[in-house]
């Protein structure tokens, strides 16, 4: 049934988003300049390709914003792959990839909580590291609470802020590069290929960066605040991921070209400052760590305020308690219950490793991306019978299909963290599933209308 929309703390989000709102969210979400927080780790492991795992990455995720463009046009509510999953194939299912997704989700503001304190320890040593994840958690949520076009106005500052650095990194690297540093050339082939390159490396290196990605699917988690939500979303995922991915790719480029190894750098984790600082010397460091705190700002306020939303669809569908996160608050009409839930998970950032944490948060990614490519093929070609035509069997079946294909491979390639940390969330939520079903007899909640 559907919730009393007259209900003291319920009530509907308001519909003010924009195309460039729901983009700039997206892309603070993606926050352009993790690139540079994870190429030491992708650089080790792809034996100095970044920019060639970039791009596997992103033509997985290309096709996968597709699926997600088609579905949300039949299914314009909240809850990305959590609705999409529970409408198109089943509800049990659904859950269980919501369930899944919500890792991920709940995970990333923590995430930004632990590389603020990485870069504000670097700067202030003698700060207690635990005063600024407090402080990083604290202003995050009190923003959100606030209002989603505030969210989107202070994230439109902040991408700009990232686009400058990243205009000035660029051209700091060339003129470098044409001084001999690294290759001793802006244009070369070797940062994507060589005789010694190995596929497996790079699809290694690829599920990371899949981490890089996760902004382009969490702005479904918008739709119920978008001005037609049908039409919007999906240009948003699809520009989303191809500017963030062009950006990761044309960036990881200008750094491997500069750095070709790994061996100036004293720790592959943490290579961040050390990059600024031989690229553009003590001031432009300086600088670029600044930014770069300032973006993590943006991305935790992105992701604060999707898995809010998420949680928000789950608790109205009575699938998690409904009393506490199916609530707006009267005046902002936004989750704020949520919000604090999700502000103390991002405080465990105090006890995280970036390596663990980015690791594990790609479990739920993965998930969600391969049964989105499924509900298109079992919705839209084998429910609607979208299945006569060339046109048809492309769109519905070979896309999701390649897809799907891609994800499974960035699948075999997950570390064992992931696996063991999101396999043991994937079995409680099947408990909880079947506690919550009586044991599968019957199915879950769903409070979105037919």
């Amino acid at each position: 049934m559907q919730p009393d929309q007259s209900t003291p703390g319920n009530g509907q989000m308001r519909k003010s988003l924009r195309l460039w709102h729901v983009v700039i969210i997206g892309l603070a979400y993606l926050t352009p300049m993790t690139v540079f927080d994870t190429f030491g780790i992708v650089s080790g492991i792809t034996a100095g390709h970044v920019p060639s795992a970039y791009i596997l990455a992103l033509l997985g995720v290309l096709f996968t914003a597709i699926s997600y463009g088609t579905l949300v046009r039949r299914f314009p509510q909240s809850g990305s792959a959590y609705t999409y999953t529970q409408r198109a194939i089943n509800p049990h299912v659904g859950f269980l990839v919501g369930w899944s997704s919500l890792l991920d989700y709940l995970l990333l503001p923590m995430v930004n909580a632990l590389l603020a304190k990485l870069y504000l320890s670097a700067m202030f040593p003698e700060v207690p590291q635990w005063i600024w994840v407090a402080g990083f958690v604290t202003l995050i949520s009190l923003v959100n609470m606030r209002s989603i076009n505030l969210v989107a106005h202070f994230n439109a500052l902040f991408v700009a802020v990232q686009v400058a650095i990243i205009a000035v990194f660029i051209y700091l690297c060339m003129r470098g590069l044409d001084h001999g540093e690294g290759l001793g050339t802006a244009w070369s082939l070797t940062p994507f290929v060589d005789p010694q390159t190995q596929f497996s490396a790079l699809a290694a290196g690829a599920t990371i960066l899949c981490f890089s990605f996760l902004g382009f699917d969490a702005v479904t988690c918008l739709s119920e605040e978008t001005r037609d939500p049908a039409k919007t979303i999906p240009r948003a995922i699809f520009l989303t991921a191809l500017i963030g991915g062009l950006v990761f790719i044309l960036v990881s480029y200008f750094i491997q070209a500069y750095f070709p190894t790994m061996q100036r750098f004293h720790d592959q984790e943490a290579a961040l400052p050390e990059i600024a600082l031989y690229v553009g010397g003590k001031l432009f460091q300086s600088v670029f760590i600044a930014c770069t705190v300032i973006n993590t700002i943006a991305s935790g306020l992105a992701s604060q305020t999707s898995v809010s939303r998420l949680l928000y669809v789950m608790g109205r569908d009575g699938v998690i308690p409904s009393r506490v996160f199916a609530r707006l608050h009267a005046r902002y009409k936004t989750p704020v219950l949520n919000i604090a839930v999700v502000g103390l998970v991002a405080l465990s950032a105090i006890f995280f490793d970036l390596v663990t944490a980015t690791s594990v948060i790609n479990f739920g990614a993965l998930v969600a991306f391969s049964f989105v490519n499924l509900s298109v093929i079992n919705h839209c070609y084998l429910r609607e019978k979208r299945n006569k035509g060339l046109a048809n069997t492309l769109k519905y079946l070979v896309l999701p299909t390649i897809g799907f294909c891609i994800i499974v491979s960035l699948w075999l390639d997950l570390n064992a963290h992931s696996l063991l940390f999101g396999g043991a969330w994937a079995l409680l939520g099947l408990i909880y599933l079947g506690w919550m079903t009586k044991a599968f007899r019957v199915a879950p909640p769903n409070c979105i209308a037919e």
